[in-house]
């Protein structure tokens, strides 16, 4: 481990230059100026795929259970236009003793460069890893000059390898265990009431005739839940929860999703979190895989966005609005985007209304590829939903990962929570609405909030509401036939890092 560095924080430790090695393609060790000083670096060539370095950390601090690891990178030369990408993924690994080494590899994370020289860049490639402290940590960095992302042409420096130990405080509960698949939660804020409702079946099947809807309510923060009260389930169909919110007297909305006969999609509503009763069941075509959580849009009521499609490459994809000027009883549906190829098909999306006719929304990939092009959507409206413009983003952590948006009223910032399936972490990013509309390359990096079950398909889909100053995630976790659902307890940001 290197000792003081210029380019270590607080509380972090690293890998310099020096004590790395080339591991793939041929960096060249180099020297950069900058300050006044000169520095170590590593130079990954512009034009050469799969250029990577490795060095080992041989011993980490005894209390620690996780690690975020960033790269300081700059590049030597001047460039053209504002637009300068370079894209790196890490790959991390620990020999154990009689056990096969299996190396994680990361997702690929772009970073823009100045046109000048004389600065640096800090990418975090990997915001959670779990480490066993008694072990040695075996790190490679690659630069993906593959990417489509990666447009500068000219060598990337690599100045430092910063890891900082991760403690993660979260208070988790359990909402419902009962034997078999609970899963797909979502989670809503009755005044200062909680109310999670979730489905449940006997496997990762939304077409089970046997899955139903429950719902369990809190009044102390997820501490202890309400005995299961049954929503709905109905014997030819499967029933799956996709959508809350509040219509206009504060009342829980929820859309159920019936699989079946004829699939259709029935909103109910509740006052307590205890009796639903079914309002409406809309007549849609397309007929949507799924209507996410509803918000108030002022001057036009209440509105949701759907998706449709098969999940396959066949164009048949695409997605829109719902609009009630009723308080629910009615829809009006609104189709965006038709005929789109699986890779740009926004799924599972999360809105929050910004005011003066401003909608923005994120929306989960269903891209498979280990490239920039896996990234949630942004969307966004200036009309009150009429006309949106999409584009990538940079939080390429995510493998069909569910967003889920919560605006606090009191400071003005946006928090975006994801679970990354298969890693088994929630995460969140936190920003303002003023620094990412327009700007859907400038999410600020991930911190880690809560640890569940690595299992892929067996946990995920993160749904948050607000109480006061606190955030509650429901996602469910496990391993197939049982799962669970459970809800974290989250302190609000107060203000950006």
């Amino acid at each position: 481990m290197s000792g003081e560095n210029l380019f270590l924080r607080p509380g972090e430790f690293g890998l310099s230059p020096d004590e790395m090695s080339i591991a793939s393609g041929h960096p060249e060790q180099t020297v950069y100026s900058m300050n006044a000083g000169r520095y170590p670096a590593w130079a990954f060539s512009g034009k050469t795929p799969g250029e990577s370095i490795t060095g080992t950390v041989a011993a980490l601090p005894e209390d620690c259970k996780g690690v975020r690891l960033e790269i300081v990178a700059a590049v030597n030369a001047a460039g053209q236009g504002p637009q300068r990408e370079a894209v790196f993924r890490i790959h991390l690994s620990q020999e154990r003793e009689g056990a096969p080494v299996e190396e994680m590899s990361g997702m690929a994370v772009r970073a823009s460069f100045p046109a000048t020289r004389e600065d640096f860049r800090r990418m975090v490639l990997e915001s959670y890893y779990a480490v066993d402290p008694h072990l040695p940590l075996k790190i490679r960095i690659e630069r993906c000059t593959e990417d489509p992302a990666d447009t500068i042409p000219e060598p990337v420096e690599l100045l430092q390898v910063c890891i900082a130990p991760v403690k993660i405080m979260e208070k988790t509960y359990v909402v419902q265990d009962t034997p078999g698949y609970n899963s797909w939660p979502m989670i809503q804020a009755i005044g200062e009431k909680l109310v999670c409702v979730y489905s449940r079946g006997l496997g990762h099947d939304i077409a089970e005739g046997c899955r139903g809807v429950y719902a369990r309510t809190s009044s102390d923060g997820g501490k202890s839940w309400t005995p299961e009260t049954l929503v709905s389930n109905q014997a030819d169909y499967g029933e799956v929860t996709i959508g809350k919110g509040l219509d206009a007297n504060g009342a829980m909305l929820l859309w159920v999703r019936c699989c079946g006969p004829v699939w259709h999609h029935d909103l109910y509503r509740s006052a307590d979190g205890i009796n639903f009763s079914r309002i409406a069941t809309p007549e849609l075509n397309p007929v949507p895989m799924q209507i996410t959580d509803i918000f108030h849009v002022p001057e036009i009521g209440l509105m949701a966005l759907w998706f449709a499609g098969n999940y396959r490459d066949d164009e048949l994809n695409s997605w829109g609005t719902l609009i009630s000027r009723d308080n629910g009883t009615t829809w009006k549906q609104q189709v965006v985007e038709s005929k789109l190829p699986k890779a740009e098909w926004p799924t599972e999306p999360s809105a929050v209304y910004l005011g003066n006719g401003r909608i923005f929304v994120i929306a989960r990939t269903e891209c498979p590829d280990n490239s920039t092009a896996r990234a949630q959507f942004q969307l966004e409206s200036t009309d009150f939903g009429v006309s949106w413009t999409k584009s990538r983003t940079n939080i390429g952590d995510v493998n069909i990962s569910t967003p889920s948006l919560i605006l606090d009223p009191r400071t003005g910032i946006l928090c975006n929570y994801y679970y990354h399936r298969g890693r088994g972490i929630l995460k969140r990013r936190v920003t303002t609405p003023e620094q990412i509309v327009g700007n859907p390359l400038g999410w600020p990096a991930p911190e880690p909030v809560a640890l569940a079950s690595t299992a892929f398909l067996d946990a995920g889909n993160v749904n948050v509401t607000a109480i006061s100053s606190i955030h509650f995630a429901a996602y469910y976790s496990g391993k197939a036939p049982d799962t669970a659902v459970v809800v974290s307890a989250i302190p609000a940001p107060d203000a950006l890092k």
